[in-house]
């Protein structure tokens, strides 16, 4: 990757930054008039200025200097041949003092001396005052005027390097990723120590497309990197979604002699269980071994990592697992690890087991916390068990423990789904008297209950009543609104929401788009169906295996079964799995109507043998 390559990268994203303000009010001339005396020509007169700098007699040296202005004067104590203790203070008073702003040159030849002195905690601090509250130098104008005072490479460098740490740690990080960019123009070397923060922002401020192209460029300028830096990099790339280049970092490190240690493998880990896709947690998984025969022991992050990835993947079992690996190990499971065990049970069915464990925990000596609580009603919720969700709540409250707004929302769709409006509400107006106010997912819930028992009335009050208290809907409370209008058979009129979500900036989702096609669908209009399939492949989404499911019964319950056939064959086609809401169909709708679909033979097989 070329540096012009980069530069321009980060240029389409970076406007021309500025530095430091220099007061067209307040500034000096930026050279010695040839009529202003030399007052430090006099070697007496030297020797008294030195001992008033190193006494910061300040009043007294104004008074000496009263001739010539500040700027001036600082300028002979560079020709004078001072010294970095003498001109530093003078430097700092004079621009408090006189509330003055030197050129730009006389900056960087004092920090010149200061780094020929090795003084580099002066040098760090004046480069951050300069960055702090300076405005209207460029890049290109502060290392042009740099290379006019000195022709040092090492002492050049060294300033650049902490002059991109200065961006970084003053919050203006497109500052210091221009410097970082034409700090390879100009042949400046950067070190790691600046390279790192800035990679760290880049990170945090989620600008991960550059994370890539940064580090490239840090390896072709031979820049040094250690383990926290490639840390820094997988990070990036697994937070990007980009696994397999962040793998590969990881492999580069190897070839480079640095070994991973647990924060890598941790950091990994996280990003295949949180953004892998298919087989996700087998590789999320194979890390863990290969930590092993690396050598490098896992803590217990890496568990929990895993357990609670295996949980949300819906195979607790391998959680299970793991939780007694991780015991037999010799550490101790936390909070974290239970809320996600617990959390996994209930998603499993498993409600004696996940109530034992909230008991071991206990035993552990673990106190719940808040999402210890979230997790229990939940499941309580999912597993239709309303009354121990709302007793585990009035327990708590009588503890006088905080509920946040998750767990309320939690009981409250709890209670919408029950069909128990009534007191979701009064759990909403409990929210409000308990001074945690109602999000978009509050409203949602209560608005997706008022839908399902048909009080279309309350429905409406309750959409205006956000608009009166400016709760902005979401994707979901759009997808709600769909749902209920395609089952009154209103999917045309369903449309208009369509358009509006989009004139709202809101991205539609596979839910929306495949609530729509089975709404034409039940109304007979599978081709109605087909049009907003068009739509959503304009739009961007690709159908998934719900849209085909859709469309293959749409046209077969209006006995088009070619049609629903060639259906079948494309999603196949794409590489979609089948999931069993496919085989009932096919089942239910083609073969039990003695239609053979014209098939691959195993799908044929796993169907005849459901």
């Amino acid at each position: 990757m070329s540096v012009s390559y980069l530069r321009r990268c980060l240029h389409t994203r970076i406007p021309l930054r500025c530095l430091f303000t220099e007061s067209s009010a307040n500034s000096e001339p930026t050279s010695t008039s040839t009529s202003t005396p030399n007052l430090v020509s006099d070697a007496l007169f030297k020797s008294r200025v030195s001992e008033l700098i190193s006494k910061q007699h300040w009043s007294q040296l104004k008074d000496l200097i009263k001739p010539i202005n500040p700027t001036s004067f600082l300028q002979q104590l560079f020709d004078s041949g001072f010294d970095s203790a003498s001109i530093l203070p003078f430097f700092r008073w004079s621009q408090h003092g006189y509330q003055v702003y030197h050129p730009l040159d006389h900056l960087f030849k004092l920090l010149i001396l200061l780094v020929n002195d090795k003084r580099y905690p002066k040098v760090r601090s004046l480069l951050h005052d300069f960055v702090k509250y300076g405005k209207t130098h460029t890049v290109s104008s502060v290392f042009h005027t740099l290379l006019t005072c000195s022709d040092n490479v090492c002492a050049n460098s060294i300033i650049v390097d902490m002059l991109v740490l200065a961006c970084v740690n003053n919050a203006k990080l497109d500052l210091a990723l221009e410097a970082f960019n034409r700090a390879g123009d100009y042949e400046f070397k950067l070190s790691v120590f600046s390279c790192k923060p800035m990679l760290k922002g880049v990170v945090n401020e989620g600008k991960f497309e550059l994370v890539e192209l940064l580090y490239k460029e840090m390896i072709r300028r031979r820049i040094e990197v250690d383990v926290y830096t490639f840390n820094i990099v997988i990070n990036g790339l697994c937070k990007a979604g980009k696994l397999n280049k962040a793998r590969d970092v990881m492999e580069d490190m190897k070839v480079r002699g640095i070994i991973p240690n647990v924060v890598t493998y941790n950091t990994l880990i996280d990003g295949y269980c949180k953004r892998g896709g298919d087989g996700k947690m087998y590789k999320a998984d194979a890390f863990l071994r290969e930590m092993s025969e690396q050598g490098v022991s896992p803590n217990e992050r890496t568990y929990n990592t895993l357990i609670d990835g295996f949980c949300k993947d819906d195979n607790v079992g391998a959680a299970m697992k793991l939780f007694k690996e991780m015991r037999f190990q010799g550490m101790r499971p936390d909070i974290v690890t239970f809320n996600s065990l617990i959390n996994g049970l209930f998603g499993d069915g498993k409600v004696d087991e996940a109530l034992g464990l909230r008991a071991g925990m206990v035993r552990l000596g673990l106190e719940p916390n808040i999402r210890t609580y979230n997790v229990l009603i939940n499941g309580f919720s999912k597993m239709k068990m309303f009354r121990e969700a709302k007793e585990l709540f009035d327990d708590v409250m009588k503890q006088g423990l905080n509920f946040n707004v998750l767990t309320f929302n939690t009981v409250i769709d709890a209670h919408c789904k029950a069909s128990k409006m009534e007191e979701a509400v009064a759990l909403r107006e409990l929210m409000s008297n308990k001074l945690i106010c109602p999000n978009i997912s509050t409203y949602n819930c209560l608005l997706g209950g008022y839908y399902r028992e048909g009080n279309i009335e309350a429905a409406k009050k309750l959409l205006e009543e956000m608009e009166e208290k400016s709760v902005k809907a979401d994707v979901v409370t759009y997808n709600i609104r769909i749902d209920a209008m395609c089952k009154r058979g209103e999917s045309r009129k369903s449309v208009r929401l369509l358009d509006e979500m989009s004139e709202k900036g809101l991205i539609p989702s596979h839910v929306t788009y495949n609530t729509l096609m089975a709404g034409y669908c039940q109304e007979g209009n599978p081709k109605g169906a087909v049009t907003i399939r068009k739509r959503m492949e304009k739009e961007g989404k690709q159908p998934n295996v719900v849209t085909y499911n859709v469309l293959i019964k749409g046209f077969c319950q209006k006995d088009k079964l070619g049609e629903a056939n060639a259906f079948l064959n494309e999603m196949l086609e794409k590489g979609l799995v089948p999931n069993r809401t496919t085989y009932d169909i096919i089942r239910e709708e083609m073969i039990e109507k003695g239609f053979v679909p014209d098939i691959d033979g195993h799908l044929y097989n796993d169907v005849v043998n459901c």
